[in-house]
């Protein structure tokens, strides 16, 4: 399904409440485990080391780093909701972020968005999207939580 397209205030409002859709999969790798590990220095066994993960670890193999899945939203977020005519976007903050489910290597996942709430503060647009990452073939969601994002339009 094509993202939904904003270009205004007016736009966002004509989604409040509503479900903004749903990204295509994305596949984890330990590639990407591994070299986010060493962008964060978080080198865990349970996320870099397959053989002892799969022994040692509760899951039979590595996980993904809980940041890791959180840090590829912007990606998946650009799939659901082409926002345009923009001067600037900053991402303000999280509420109620909670890590329901690990996400094994090679698993793939996807973003669900529904618009919580949009706010017009004098010209500045506050969007909250509850979101949900979704693990293929599970039930449980990797997250939950409710993203802030301001907006500043032409």
């Amino acid at each position: 399904m094509p993202p939904v397209i904003i270009g205004s205030f007016e736009e966002f409002e004509q989604h409040n409440g509503q479900d903004l859709g749903t990204s295509e999969y994305f596949h984890i790798t330990q590639e990407q485990i591994n070299i986010f590990a060493k962008a964060t220095h978080d080198h865990q066994w349970i996320h870099t080391d397959p053989d002892r993960a799969k022994v040692e670890g509760a899951f039979g193999n590595t996980i993904a780093h809980g940041y890791l899945t959180l840090s590829i939203v912007p990606h998946l977020w650009e799939q659901i909701v082409d926002v345009r005519n923009l001067k600037m976007m900053i991402n303000y903050g999280i509420e109620s972020l909670r890590f329901a489910n690990p996400v094994l290597v090679d698993s793939e996942v996807r973003l669900a968005a529904k618009l919580k709430n949009v706010a017009n503060l004098r010209g500045t647009v506050k969007a909250e999207v509850e979101v949900k990452l979704e693990i293929k073939d599970q039930k449980k969601p990797a997250f939950t939580g409710v993203l802030i994002f301001l907006y500043h339009f032409q």
